[in-house]
């Protein structure tokens, strides 16, 4: 699939039979222009103009996890682990942090007494789905129930029965986590708000950070094709476009893009991280139009571009508007041309 710069370079090697007689002494001049060493046919049809960039294999919702109480670490999570409900991402004093789901932060000591609210029925949740509180009801009030429910977890976790959750125990996420990058090692130290890991999501997506001139190329919704490491190919949908402008490099090499996020049909065969892919990306659909072979199109001396039509009385030059590029052909608009006429191509 060709850019527009990828097309003039294209053009600019078919220049030849533009060129007209030189007027060298002595040289007789044709009687008609030569005739190109191939055809093609001018055709009417829908196009969309396409465009490869380069992307990232990566994971989703990146974010951090920090400690919630002052120690030694003891065990952290491996690089690359994926950790679920119950499980544990580090511990501190060998007492573990453990990853519970819900959407809301543990911003406050779960405990009798407390006032209700959502974070209770979040916990309470849990407790369930993690085999504890056979009497427990699922609501917003911190329940005798409750209280008896947080210290069967927290001797099936080796923590403290104080009937009582706060954030040196319990971390909540949306979902399975990712640990991407563990920001402390076993041995150091930690204190409560200290950043310990890096986690993301476990649904892998292709990010891809777009030059802001093909941002017409990103489309909500807008479906791509992704070639992955070792050439496997997987179908995608842009889920997320950026809306601010991000400046990179210094000075003549500064770049300004958005952020675009694409999730794919299937889950790809690598595991790699950060993988380098390539994205085909797609503009709007130009309906109904002239095209012709990219390579039919003649880079003219007065500038612009020009195609060579083939008639039976010979050739002529017609300057021609381009439009949208894919698929090997390009939209052109030119006095004169109607779709079936031949136009002169490189000889294959």
């Amino acid at each position: 699939m060709l850019s527009g710069g990828t097309v003039l370079a294209a053009a600019v090697t078919w220049t030849a039979v533009a060129v007209l007689n030189d007027g060298v002494t002595g040289a007789a001049a044709p009687s008609q222009p030569p005739l190109p060493p191939a055809t093609a046919d001018i055709v009417r049809q829908d196009l969309m103009e396409t465009k490869t960039v380069d992307g990232s294999l990566t994971y989703a919702g990146e974010r951090q996890i920090a400690s919630g109480t002052s120690g030694t670490v003891t065990w952290v999570a491996d690089e690359g682990a994926v950790i679920r409900r119950g499980r544990p991402l580090l511990k501190v004093d060998r007492k573990p942090l453990v990853l519970m789901y819900g959407r809301l932060p543990l911003y406050r000591t779960l405990r009798s007494g407390m006032s209700d609210g959502p974070d209770v029925e979040q916990l309470e949740r849990n407790l369930k789905a993690l085999g504890h509180g056979d009497y427990l009801t699922v609501d917003d009030h911190f329940s005798y129930a409750t209280q008896q429910a947080v210290k069967e977890w927290q001797d099936d976790r080796g923590l403290p029965e104080t009937g009582q959750v706060d954030a040196a125990q319990v971390t909540f996420q949306p979902a399975a986590v990712r640990v991407t990058d563990a920001k402390v090692a076993v041995g150091g130290r930690t204190a409560p708000g200290g950043q310990a890991l890096t986690v993301s999501g476990i649904r892998r997506l292709v990010h891809v950070d777009l030059d802001t001139g093909d941002q017409s190329l990103a489309r909500k919704g807008a479906k791509v094709a992704v070639t992955l490491p070792g050439g496997e190919r997987a179908d995608g949908r842009i889920t997320s476009v950026g809306t601010v402008a991000e400046s990179s490099g210094q000075e003549q090499d500064t770049s300004t893009t958005v952020d675009v996020d694409i999730t794919l049909a299937k889950q790809p065969k690598t595991r790699l991280d950060q993988a380098p892919v390539e994205v085909e990306m797609q503009s709007e659909r130009h309906e109904n139009v002239l095209a012709v072979p990219v390579e039919a199109l003649l880079a003219l001396r007065e500038g612009g571009f020009g195609v060579e039509v083939a008639e039976s009385g010979g050739t002529r030059i017609v300057a021609v508007e381009t439009g949208a590029f894919g698929g090997g052909l390009v939209e052109i608009e030119g006095a004169g041309l109607t779709e079936g006429m031949k136009v002169g191509v490189p000889a294959s």
